[in-house]
């Protein structure tokens, strides 16, 4: 079971808290995702999404969607007829809306507010699913994850892109002493928030990564569950099936 950790104060539930954080990021986030991962996070996506390559998908789900970029992504490599956005953050899908609107794709893309964890959608809705750098911030992993299998349909593939922890020596010692005191200084200078960032080193300690992710997956019902790392280990890619 994942240890819980928020991003400000124990007596607030985590929930709220995430949305609020990623409120408070939202202006910044993009720009800071490009420059503290030397812009590897697009390739990542890329990678994410090319596993889905050559499946029949008609409604995409990306639970998580923050400002769109998965669910543009998406759009690009796979051709769906209809992609969904879910996010507890208004601020974060305002910025996604704006881009999806730039690119003339607002009647493929729809962006909705809310809680991965109880989902305004029907079972079986959705071909396959997605979410990307989300999962961590669930309140309840577990519920999440069966969430999400609720509302694809039987044979509908999940990926998942999450942070994970290298192995190696010494680029674990580098990893952690970067993501520990380099980062959340960078996140204090720009985002106004040096919580956020102390949050995201912290959360990424406390996720069970690797095979133990597989293991929770397995017992939520998935099967055919995969692990890709990525950049030595920084994050991983996910698929299980429904």
């Amino acid at each position: 079971m994942a240890r819980e950790v928020k991003p400000y104060n124990q007596e607030e539930s985590k929930k709220a808290q995430v949305g609020n954080m990623f409120d408070r990021i939202a202006p910044y986030y993009d720009f800071l995702n490009r420059f503290l991962s030397l812009g590897v996070d697009v390739y990542w996506r890329r990678r994410a999404i090319r596993q889905l390559a050559g499946q029949q998908i008609t409604a995409l789900l990306d639970v998580a969607t923050g400002t769109a970029d998965v669910a543009l992504e998406a759009s690009r490599q796979l051709n769906p007829q209809r992609i969904v956005g879910l996010d507890l953050s208004y601020e974060m899908l305002e910025i996604g809306r704006e881009k999806v609107h730039r690119r003339n794709l607002d009647a493929l893309i729809t962006l909705t507010q809310g809680d991965s964890e109880n989902m305004p959608f029907e079972d079986n809705t959705f071909d396959a699913l997605t979410v990307a750098f989300g999962v961590r911030n669930f309140e309840n992993l577990e519920k999440g994850l069966l969430e999400m299998r609720r509302v694809i349909k039987p044979g509908g593939m999940v990926v998942i892109l999450e942070f994970s922890r290298p192995k190696a020596f010494p680029f674990r010692q580098l990893y952690n002493f970067y993501f520990r005191n380099i980062l959340p200084v960078i996140g204090k200078l720009t985002s106004k928030d040096p919580k956020a960032y102390r949050y995201l080193y912290e959360s990424v300690q406390a996720f069970p990564d690797g095979q133990d992710f597989l293991k929770i997956l397995a017992k939520t019902g998935y099967k055919s569950n995969r692990c890709i790392p990525l950049t030595l280990g920084i994050c991983s890619i996910y698929t299980a099936v429904k």
